[in-house]
């Protein structure tokens, strides 16, 4: 191929990965989403910018018993956080499939799970597979949905299981071991540390490529890895120890960007965390309070955020989470209410994750199911919604987001500063950091 018409795959890519791609990823360094109080669209913050599609920077992205196809002692390793719900992702498969038939034995392929809040059948696609792996046959599960992404719902993963002639009692037990959903959520920590923070998104021994890009922009990478790699094993370093090797000298992280002027000159504001469910020591240095929507997509994106914010920041920070449904989100104050059902019954956060899990399924009967899957008491749960005994609080929240200007959805005020929008993570951590400082405590 000649390189006018290299150049121009790569546009074409370009416009597919990145503005196609807002659609099926959260918030990244193209900058956050918010839901704007009776407007259906999203404002995009200002002075954001985009990630290239190719990093020269090296990030240390661990294999840690992630599922893996080809050999450990594969000179090159390319790392993938997908999300099998997501259209983008299943043009980078074939991209990936292309690459494993070009390199061969020099290549491992090595899955990550990314599945967005946007993206309901997500989660349980990737549970599925991997409860597949559990038989041996990840692999080919992870084919058969990115084959069929439009048909994730239940009895579909059901029916892919059994052609994959799996002994299908022994897979629905393992999609109910916590080990699998503690391995996505570890997966989906990983992605937001090293600034994975869209799908699809790639890393070729560290080096992060952006998108479902042409293949070109692939073998690029690959081949110049190769190169490198090679110099390692002529150089005495063993095949096998080659990805610990590159492993060594990289960055954990992003750098983080500059604040923008807009979000500098929002006056901070007095918010308190009252009696809204909250996690983390009531002493913590930093508090986060959120107003959020369950309904609204851009709320979903900040969820990994805030729960990388959590771990990273451990005993330093406090979450806090209020209600400000939308006038245009027909379903968002019944699930509001609903979440301070099980807020009662000490199954707030795990509720909470439902429903920015299944946010295409929030009327009476799913927020009922939530509350069975959940073990709460059924009866108690259903009083609590049909008395409206929840309703003033959900009132109550939203006249305060009102009042303190969070008239868009998400929300967040870090230590009285707002953050408005699914902002890029990195965003959230310059604040915290400088909120630690002034509190006289270490950041990390």
């Amino acid at each position: 191929m000649s390189k006018p018409s290299v150049w121009v795959s790569l546009a074409v890519g370009l416009v597919l990965g990145f503005v196609g791609g807002r659609v099926s990823r959260p918030a990244d360094a193209a900058g956050g989403g918010a839901e704007v109080r009776g407007a259906p669209s999203a404002a995009k913050a200002p002075g954001a910018r985009q990630r290239p599609p190719v990093s020269p920077t090296v990030y240390k992205v661990p294999v840690d018993g992630s599922l893996a196809a080809g050999a450990e002692d594969a000179l090159v390793t390319l790392v993938e956080f997908s999300d099998y719900e997501c259209p983008f992702c299943s043009r980078g498969h074939v991209t990936v499939k292309q690459l494993q038939q070009k390199y061969g034995k020099k290549l491992r392929v090595v899955m990550k799970h990314h599945p967005l809040g946007n993206h309901s059948r997500a989660r349980p696609a990737a549970l599925a597979a991997l409860a597949a792996g559990e038989q041996g046959k990840f692999w080919e599960f992870h084919d058969t949905l990115f084959s069929n992404a439009r048909a994730l719902k239940d009895s579909d993963l059901e029916r892919y299981a059994r052609e994959l002639g799996l002994d299908v009692e022994r897979w629905k037990k393992d999609l109910a071991d916590p080990r699998l959903a503690e391995r996505i959520r570890q997966d989906e920590a990983l992605a937001m540390k090293v600034g994975a923070t869209g799908t699809p998104a790639f890393y070729v021994n560290g080096r992060f490529i952006n998108g479902a890009v042409p293949l070109e922009v692939f073998t690029g990478v690959v081949d110049e890895e190769l190169g490198k790699a090679e110099a390692l094993v002529k150089g005495g370093v063993r095949p096998t120890e080659v990805y610990a090797r590159v492993m060594e000298k990289g960055v954990e992280r992003p750098p983080a960007p500059a604040a923008p002027a807009a979000q500098q000159e929002l006056p901070p504001q007095k918010v308190d965390v009252g009696n809204a469910p909250a996690r983390g020591p009531a002493n913590a240095p930093v508090t986060v309070v959120a107003f959020s929507d369950f309904e609204c997509p851009f709320c979903s994106r900040a969820v990994p955020t805030l729960k990388t914010l959590e771990e990273e920041y451990a005993g330093k920070l406090r979450v806090a989470f209020k209600h400000q449904p939308l006038p245009n989100h027909p379903n968002a104050k019944l699930a509001a209410a609903a979440s301070l059902a099980a807020h009662e019954q000490g199954k707030f956060w795990e509720f909470h994750d439902l429903l920015f899990a299944n946010q295409r399924q929030l009327d009476r009967a799913s927020l009922e199911g939530y509350a069975k899957q959940l073990g709460l008491n059924e009866a108690r749960f259903k009083a609590a919604l049909d008395s409206g005994k929840h309703d003033a609080q959900v009132t109550a929240d939203a006249s305060e987001g009102a009042r303190v200007g969070a008239s868009a959805t998400p929300t967040f005020f870090i230590n009285g500063r707002p953050v408005v929008g699914a902002l890029p993570i990195d965003h959230f951590r310059r604040i915290i950091d400088d909120e630690l400082k002034k509190s006289g405590v270490a950041a990390r």
